[in-house]
């Protein structure tokens, strides 16, 4: 069911004009046609090992989650019922529910203290659910289990066979964590990780990463960077710069990007090359996450 036909390209992009330098994107944007980019290979593993089950999958995000969004689409590729309790008011509609609700997923609201407690405790979901059974599957914000870091850790190897070489920087944009800790599981203590937060006050992160690495039995790897000054206003905040700098990148460079996370990844990493913090003979890789889906909350 989330096995691609082939993976995802590595793209050189010759961008001395725009980006400052010449740079390679892993195009996770291209991995699946509806399960996009880190959000299937969060959910590859989870869902296979599922199979020959009948489960009923239970999630959680906000009215323009792509993980609402990829889960909608992986449940009804298995043929599997699905419910997401999504923050916000009953009245609040957008083009992502729209589409979780034409896929079959069951649409529940909870209040923002609730969303909280849903991220506090493992077991809050159940008083949203009714009556749970062994067959619920409860599959936390962003798809972010430990299971989900074995396959965002194939991507290394993918990356490793596609170039024949190791980049000694990957970049991506980071939300919970959970794609950078598996980038680092790949990696298994090679080259550098720089993970740009897409939220405010994200230092927290630091401890979500080792508390994944820890749960699923990889080392406490460091050798990542985490920024945390480039959320442009917060999670979801898509300020004017920002939106021209999207539009400016997709035209240029033909790789569409959007402002929640892409498009912060490339403006982090257009200006740590001005800076000079990359060497000269360093090979720099971007990982493109997908989640385009989601651009359609901000339409000019």
């Amino acid at each position: 069911m989330l096995i691609p036909a082939s993976p995802a390209p590595c793209h050189l992009i010759e961008s001395s004009a725009f980006l400052g330098r010449r740079i390679w994107v892993k195009r996770d944007d291209l991995l699946h046609a509806e399960v996009s980019g880190n959000k299937f290979r969060k959910l590859k593993y989870p869902l296979l090992a599922l199979q020959g089950r009948d489960p009923v999958l239970v999630t959680m995000g906000g009215p323009w989650s792509n993980h609402l969004h990829a889960l909608a689409h992986a449940a009804a590729l298995g043929g599997w019922p699905s419910i997401g309790l999504v923050r916000g008011a009953a009245e609040m509609k957008s083009a992502t529910l729209d589409d979780c609700r034409r896929l079959g997923m069951q649409i529940r609201f909870v209040s923002r203290e609730d969303y909280r407690q849903l991220r506090a405790d493992a077991q809050a979901w159940r008083k949203h659910v009714g009556l749970a059974d062994d067959s619920h599957v409860w599959l936390p914000e962003g798809g972010s289990a430990p299971a989900a870091l074995r396959g965002v850790a194939e991507m290394v190897d993918e990356i490793d066979q596609q170039l024949q070489f190791m980049p000694e920087v990957i970049m991506v944009a980071c939300g919970t964590g959970a794609t950078l800790a598996g980038i680092l599981a790949g990696l298994r203590g090679r080259g550098r990780v720089i993970g740009v937060a897409v939220l405010k006050d994200a230092a927290y992160l630091r401890q979500e990463i080792a508390h994944l690495l820890r749960q699923a039995g990889y080392p406490d790897y460091q050798n990542y960077q985490l920024i945390t000054d480039a959320h442009h206003g917060g999670y979801g905040k898509a300020p004017p710069e920002l939106r021209q700098f999207c539009r400016d990148f997709t035209q240029a460079l033909d790789v569409p990007v959007e402002p929640v996370y892409t498009g912060k990844l490339f403006h982090a990493l257009r200006r740590l090359q001005q800076a000079r913090a990359f060497r000269e003979d360093e090979h720099v890789l971007a990982v493109h996450t997908g989640g385009m889906q989601g651009a359609r909350g901000f339409i000019d």
